[in-house]
């Protein structure tokens, strides 16, 4: 959601202060330490946190030495306003998930999550603009995903370890160098892409369409060469994947998985044991790359560098997918 104005959101007055906290002036605040924050955090009895370069430090706000349950929910409240979806989700399974952004200011992916019985939030920074190939130094060989026609493309690796900038950046390659028509389904949306030579369209769950899966099926309706599903959370999204990159489309996708044989495994497992085989060999056949990364520290201190493991589509990892653990293979 958009801000309509900075000074509308206040969060409620402070036990030092008897003035209501302005939330945008709070967010300049954390902002303001570095131009390298990843994520803020509010959580009741601490004060505001931000994560940079891999580490979380308090920062100083006037009236938040330190978060109260009502500090963490009026801020949920004011996050989490106008989308219903997002409000029952919270209550139906104790989390939710938002897009939120202060025009002129910044954008933000939110978890928003109960836990002790109070609100606790997380709001991942999203750059103003889509993350370039030119602004990361990724691996040459991924330059080759912007030229496929069809198949499938994960990039996997644990939360935080920059799945979501590095397939902005390939979509942003492939919006620069090919004329295709571009479908993303994401959870929420977080980089806004701009139509280049390639025309974008960006749908949002909850706001756009209620799922992955039946938004999927759809997007095969809707003539793309590209489609980009923000992660492949269940049997039914995989399932249209593989249908989607077995009928002529480029799938890209994520996997919380650590490795290229454990993103195998788990795509696997989703199945009944007894699909097992066809699993394996429609994923060898359309599969093109797998690519795991992590982001760790540089040795000079200065940020984080993204470490990159890449298994790409040949005859010998086809028949590894293929014939798996059977063959000692996995």
């Amino acid at each position: 959601m958009s801000l309509p104005t900075p000074s509308m959101p206040t969060a409620p007055p402070s036990a030092d202060a008897g003035a209501p906290l302005n939330f945008v002036n709070v967010l300049h605040t954390m902002l303001g330490v570095s131009d390298k924050v990843s994520d803020l955090i509010f959580s009741p009895g601490r004060p505001p946190q931000i994560e940079l370069l891999g580490k979380l430090q308090p920062v100083q706000v006037t009236g938040l030495d330190k978060l109260t349950p009502a500090h963490t929910a009026a801020i949920a409240k004011i996050l989490l306003s106008n989308q219903q979806n997002a409000v029952e989700s919270l209550s139906q399974h104790g989390s939710a998930d938002v897009s939120f952004s202060v025009p002129g200011f910044s954008r933000f992916r939110v978890n928003i999550f109960m836990q002790r019985g109070t609100h606790a939030i997380v709001m991942r920074v999203i750059p103003s603009r889509p993350p370039q190939w030119s602004d990361f130094n990724l691996p040459e060989a991924l330059q080759q995903i912007a030229d496929l026609k069809t198949g499938l493309v994960l990039v996997t690796g644990p939360t935080g370890s920059g799945k979501s900038s590095t397939l902005a950046a390939i979509i942003d390659l492939i919006n620069e160098t090919k004329h295709y028509h571009i479908i993303t389904i994401e959870d929420p949306i977080e980089f806004l892409h701009q139509h280049k030579n390639s025309t974008i369209h960006q749908r949002e769950l909850h706001t756009d369409t209620p799922d992955f899966a039946r938004a999927l099926r759809a997007a095969l309706r809707q003539a793309p060469k590209v489609i980009l599903v923000g992660e492949m959370r269940d049997r039914e999204t995989i399932e249209i994947a593989l249908e989607a990159a077995e009928t002529g489309h480029l799938v890209l996708s994520t996997l919380h998985t650590i490795d290229a044989s454990k993103t195998v495994d788990r795509i696997i497992g989703v199945f009944p044991k007894n699909e097992e085989p066809a699993i394996r060999a429609r994923l060898a056949n359309v599969f093109r790359f797998i690519v795991s990364q992590r982001l760790l520290p540089r040795a000079d201190g200065r940020g984080r560098v993204a470490a990159i493991e890449i298994l790409k589509a040949t005859s010998r990892t086809r028949q590894y997918v293929e014939q798996g653990e059977s063959e000692g293979k996995s």
